[in-house]
C-alpha cells in the first residue's frame, strides 16, 4: 500500500472509498467480495447484505449497541486529545503502549481496531502510515471529521466481524478498546487472521494485577445503565469535588496522604491536571457495560495461541507486541512403507 487512502468527495453525504481499500473489504456475514452499488452502497452479491456510506463511514453494524456510550464521549470530547505543537502526550503513549516507531510505520497500512476519535490513528497516519480505524460506535464518524486531511478511512463495524480480507494489514493495534468488549480472549485472537506473514500486532489492556478498580467495578453495575448525558453531568459535579478533596488532604500532615488514599480508592476519580481530561477519563471508567482486567500471562497466551511470536511487553500494563510468522513449517507425517 503504496497511495493516499483520502476518501474522495461525493458531495455532503457519501464519499468515495479508496480503490485500495475497497479491495479488500469483504462481507462481515460470508466473507464474499463487495461491490459498490452506488455513491452511497456496497453490497454483497452473495447474501444480499447492504452496507451504506453515511457522513462519510461506510456501516457494517447498527447504530445502537453497547459501544453507544462511547459515541457520545468522542462526539463531546471530539478533539481533547490530539496532540497539538506544545503537547505531545498522545504519540508518547502511542510509543509505549504499541512499542512501534515512525520507521515500522512509514507508508504501511494499518488497522486500528477502536480508533474512537482518531487519537492514536492521528499519531501513525502522521509518522506517515496509511490508517484504516474502525469503531463499534458513532466515534467513527469523529475520526473521520478529524483526520480528513490524512491517509485515513474509518468503518463503524464490530471486532467479531470485521469486513477485511485475511492478511490484509501490515500493522494491527488496538489500545484500550478490547477489555470494553463481550469477551476480550476472543477479540484479540480474531485479530492476527488479518495480518500480512511478518505483520506486527499490538494491544493495551487494563491491568488485572492491581485492585484499585473494584469499587469503581461495584458502582459501574449502576452507572452503565445510566444515559450517558445523566452520567456525564453527575461526573462534572463528582469528580471536581472528589478531586479537589484529594488535593486538600494531602496538604495535612501525617493523616492527610492515607486519607486521600483511602478516599482515592473508595471513589476512584481521574488525577489528570486537565480538569476536561479527568472528567473524560473518568466518564471512561464508569460508562461501559464490558471492563475486564487482565495479566501478561493471559495475554502472551493469547498471543502464543495465535502463532505469534517475537512477543514483548510495552512500557505500561498491560501491553503487548507480537509478530505473525513469516511462513509456517509444513507439518511432517510419517511416510507410509509399503508391506
Amino acid at each position: 500500500m503504496r497511495h493516499d487512502l483520502r476518501l474522495q468527495n461525493e458531495g455532503h453525504a457519501a464519499a468515495t472509498i479508496p480503490d485500495e481499500i475497497a479491495a479488500i473489504l469483504r462481507c462481515p456475514a460470508c466473507k464474499e467480495e463487495l461491490q459498490q452499488g452506488s455513491k452511497q452502497e456496497y453490497h454483497c452479491c452473495h447474501c444480499s447484505g447492504s452496507f451504506p456510506v453515511i457522513d462519510r463511514v461506510m456501516r457494517f453494524v447498527d447504530t445502537t449497541n453497547y459501544a453507544a456510550n462511547f459515541g457520545f464521549e468522542w462526539q463531546l470530547y471530539s478533539r481533547t486529545q490530539l496532540d497539538t505543537q506544545s503537547n505531545s502526550k498522545s504519540e508518547a503513549a502511542f510509543r509505549q503502549r504499541t512499542g512501534f516507531t515512525p520507521q515500522d510505520l512509514t507508508g504501511k497500512l494499518v488497522l486500528d481496531v477502536g480508533c474512537g476519535m482518531g487519537r492514536f490513528a492521528e499519531v501513525a497516519t502522521r509518522w506517515g502510515a496509511h490508517v484504516v480505524g474502525i469503531d463499534l460506535s458513532a466515534a467513527a464518524n469523529v475520526a473521520s471529521r478529524n483526520l480528513i486531511d490524512r491517509s485515513f478511512v474509518a468503518f463503524q463495524a464490530d471486532v467479531f466481524a470485521l469486513p477485511f480480507a485475511p492478511e490484509s494489514f501490515d500493522f494491527i493495534y488496538s489500545i484500550g478498546v478490547l477489555h470494553h468488549t463481550p469477551d476480550c480472549e476472543k477479540a484479540v485472537k480474531e485479530l492476527p487472521q488479518y495480518l500480512k506473514p511478518g505483520g506486527g500486532m499490538a494491544v493495551w489492556l487494563y491491568s488485572g494485577y492491581n485492585k484499585w478498580h473494584r469499587f469503581s467495578d461495584v458502582y459501574r453495575k449502576v452507572t452503565n445503565h445510566m444515559p450517558p448525558r445523566l452520567l456525564h453531568s453527575t461526573l462534572r459535579v463528582c469528580v471536581p469535588c472528589l478531586y479537589w478533596s484529594d488535593r486538600g488532604l494531602r496538604r495535612i500532615p501525617l493523616v492527610g496522604p492515607p486519607a486521600a488514599g483511602i478516599l482515592h480508592h473508595v471513589f476512584p476519580v481521574s488525577r489528570s491536571a486537565n480538569p476536561e481530561i479527568r472528567v473524560l477519563d473518568t466518564f471512561d471508567w464508569y460508562s461501559p457495560k464490558y471492563q475486564s482486567k487482565h495479566t501478561y500471562e493471559q495475554v502472551f497466551r493469547w498471543f502464543e495461541s495465535c502463532g505469534m511470536e517475537d512477543l514483548h511487553v510495552g512500557e505500561t500494563p498491560i501491553a503487548v507486541r507480537g509478530r505473525k510468522p513469516m511462513h509456517r513449517q509444513a507439518i511432517q507425517f510419517p511416510t507410509r512403507v509399503s508391506a
